[in-house]
């Protein structure tokens, strides 16, 4: 067990230890990233929940792969994730998504400024009508009104583009307090992800 997994408030169970439908994605997982991101494991003390959670999770986030277009970039979604978790005070998830973040937008600062202030962030007017509205959802949903969809659709967002920032912010509302709750502890990987060029 690595240092980052004792930290955890509830014990990770060993890769051998899961059923064999959730070990195989794990195991895809690892040989993309190179290792197995603490959330994997630490969900799996729950098989039935972590299906369900990682079920959810893809068809916002790879929405290819419930048959779904969308007009959010890979990029968008991880901002939405990583700007809005940084509201909800969560280590876990601004290291982890602002790794992705770093990578798909090709930015090595972008993830250290949403964090901390979208607005005086290097991003597209875009993604500030984006960010704007999801952190409206993260921090005050009960006040979202048909006025708020306006500088959405000024920017090129559809409805259903719409559902997803909301989706993904409130998703991840969820992701956001169960990591801290449980002390889940970034992986040591991800902090240098995005910010180095790769050595050729």
């Amino acid at each position: 067990m690595t240092s980052t997994a004792k930290a955890q408030r509830y014990p990770v169970p060993e890769l051998k230890d899961v059923p064999e439908d959730i070990r195989a994605k794990i195991l895809e997982v690892q040989e993309k990233a190179g290792f197995v991101p603490q959330v994997f494991l630490a969900f799996a003390r729950r098989p039935a929940e972590w299906r369900a959670f990682f079920a959810y999770h893809d068809a916002l986030m790879v929405p290819e792969s419930v048959g779904r277009t969308s007009n959010l970039t890979k990029g968008d979604r991880e901002m939405i994730v990583t700007t809005t978790s940084a509201a909800n005070n969560c280590l876990y998830c601004v290291v982890a998504h602002g790794a992705i973040l770093r990578i798909y937008e090709k930015k090595p600062l972008v993830a250290d400024q949403v964090a901390v202030n979208y607005r005086k962030a290097d991003i597209s007017p875009r993604q500030r009508a984006m960010l704007d509205f999801a952190m409206k959802v993260c921090l005050h949903s009960d006040q979202i009104e048909d006025a708020d969809f306006a500088p959405l659709h000024a920017q090129g967002f559809d409805d259903e583009d719409i559902w997803d920032i909301a989706a993904i912010t409130a998703f991840f509302g969820l992701s956001n307090r169960m990591a801290s709750f449980s002390n889940m502890m970034p992986n040591p990987e991800f902090y240098l992800m995005g910010r180095v060029p790769k050595q050729k």
